[in-house]
Formats: C-alpha cells, structure tokens, sequence
C-alpha cells in the first residue's frame, strides 16, 4: 500500500510483510521493518538529488538574466567607443554602419536580439526601411515585447532614440553590446545569417499594404472609366494646351527646387560634421573627468556640473564658477 505525501512516495511499513510475517517470530518482523526503511530512504535520496540539480540549473539561468540585464551605468560597457560599436554591429550583422545614429529606427537593435536568441524576435514584423515615427515605433515595440518575453528589465527611451540623437543612442547600442556579451559569453549561432534574416523584415506589412492598394487601384480605375465615358471629345485639345504651358512653368520650378534641395543637403552634412566634432570632444572631456585620479578634482566636478546640466534654458556656467570660487577660498582658508 502506497502513500503520497509532500510529493515523495513512502511505502506502508507493514504492507508486503503481513503474510509472510504472520505467525514467525518478532526478529523477522524487525528485519522486514528495517528492509522497507532502507529502501525509502534511497527513494527519498534519489528524488532530493534530482530535483536539486533541477532547482540549481534554474537559478544558474536567472541570475545570468539578471546579470545582463542589470548593467549599470558606471559599468565598463558605457566606456566603449563608437568606433568600436559600429566595428561591432557591421561584424556582426554584415552592415556597413558609419554613425550610431543610423540605428535610431530599432531594426537594428531587433536583429542584434535575434542573432543573440534566434527565433525569439518575429523578423517579418521588423520594418528595416522606417523613415517615419510612427514605423520607428512599430519596431520599438517589437523589441520591448522581446524584453518582456524574455524578462529583461530595461526601459527604453523610445522618443529620444528616434530623434536620432548621438548621445542616446550610442548609450543604448553600449548597454546591448555588454548585453549580448554576458549571454553564452558572447558566442553566435555559426549558422546564423544577418542577410537571410534581414530579407525576412516587414514582409507582413508589406503584403498587408499591399493588398490594400490592389483593392484601392482597382476601386479607382473602375471610377477612371466611368468618368472617361462622359468627357467630351472636344476638351482634349484644351487639355493638351494646358498642359503644355504648366509643364514650361513647373519646369522652371523643379530646377529653382532642386537646385535648394541640393544647398540644403551640402548645410546639412557640414552641421553633421561639426556636430559629430564636437560631441566627440565633449565625450574626451566626459571620460578624462571620469577618471579616479582626477574626479575629485574641482575642476572635474566643475566641468561635469556644465556637461550634466538637466535645464537647457539656464546657462550651468554661473553655478560651476561658484562652485570652483568656493573651492579655492576653501583652499586658502586651509592654507
């Protein structure tokens, strides 16, 4: 006779033992006693010892998890140059990157997760042609919804990375590089193929899409032919002659239009550059005040109370001159 209790078998002591038992002496009961102890006991052993390694295996996964998802941000990861990011991801996923910015639409970041847990991210779902917000967005979601998949508690500044900031997000492509390091060390699937994947991206959207406009082009052809049947023959002639004169026009424009687009586009690259310039500096700055030697410094704490300044309609300069007089009279005080 068997009895369950708190999910370990145990065997009635005197079950099996009652016949044979019955009518011999007392030693053979304490034999058979003993006999169905030790048995139990093995049981129970061997059960304890499974069930153990299963409970280690899964703790040993969790705290991996919350190892790499837990990154601070004084952590080693957030000292990694964009060179080195970009090197990393164009490696990786066989892109040819030249700013971090680049990666603002999330795509990216989507087929760095799928190359890191294969399958897990719906590729077809990720739109690696997002020019818009609202697409960028799209894809932030599909990504936020592998986090939540996977358990990884990161918050994601969706409205900053999409306004393509530097700053943003080179923070964030930092925190997925030490991420994707710290899981299985940072070995990738031999047999994973970024271009294979990449191919995948926003079919169902575009099938989607498309099948809307088939059925939009044919609602409008079928209003095309209807209206055709009652134009009168005559109006072609006019027609013609219109626009013959708004093509002479439109012509002029197009030239005036294209010649600004073009002094646009060459402002727009000297601003990136100067931009790009000038962060970087501010980066050097960033890192060398960073520095345990020299952090404490007043200077350094002076310069990061500008760098760190939250309000960017007051000028941090008067509190960090503050800061550096009061240092010095301190100095000279103790002098």
């Amino acid at each position: 006779m068997i009895y369950i209790a708190d999910g370990i078998p145990e065997v009635d002591e005197g079950a099996g033992c009652d016949e044979e038992a019955s009518g011999s002496s007392f030693m053979y009961q304490i034999r058979c006693l003993i006999e169905i102890r030790f048995e139990n006991y093995w049981k129970v052993k061997l059960i304890g010892r499974f069930s153990s390694k299963k409970t280690e295996k899964e703790e040993e996964e969790e705290e991996e998890e919350e190892m790499a998802s837990n990154i601070g941000m004084m952590d080693s990861a957030y000292f990694v140059g964009r060179n080195e990011i970009l090197t990393w991801i164009n490696n990786k996923l066989h892109l040819n990157l030249i700013r971090v910015e680049e990666a603002a639409s999330g795509a990216v970041q989507c087929q760095l997760m799928d190359m890191t847990y294969p399958g897990v991210v719906p590729m077809h779902k990720v739109n690696f042609d997002a020019k818009t917000e609202y697409d960028m967005i799209q894809n932030y979601k599909v990504l936020q919804d592998v986090f939540n998949k996977l358990k990884i508690e990161k918050h994601v500044e969706v409205n900053r990375l999409i306004k393509g900031r530097p700053l943003d997000n080179l923070e964030f492509l930092q925190w997925l590089k030490r991420y994707c390091d710290s899981v299985n060390g940072g070995i990738v699937n031999q047999n994973y193929d970024p271009i294979d994947r990449r191919s995948k991206g926003g079919k169902e959207r575009h099938a989607r899409g498309s099948q809307k406009g088939l059925k939009s082009l044919h609602a409008n052809n079928g209003l095309a032919d209807a209206a055709n049947m009652n134009k009168a023959s005559g109006t072609n002639k006019q027609a013609k002659a219109e626009e013959t004169v708004v093509a002479h026009d439109s012509s002029g424009q197009i030239q005036a239009l294209s010649k600004e687009v073009t002094d646009l586009k060459h402002s727009v690259n000297i601003l990136e550059k100067e931009r790009d310039f000038y962060f970087g500096k501010l980066r050097d700055v960033e890192i060398l005040c960073q520095i345990p030697q020299l952090e404490g410094l007043p200077m350094a704490v002076a310069i990061k109370k500008i760098l760190y300044a939250a309000n960017a309609n007051q000028s941090p300069l008067d509190e960090a001159q503050l800061y550096m007089q009061q240092s010095l009279n301190l100095g000279e005080d103790e002098a």
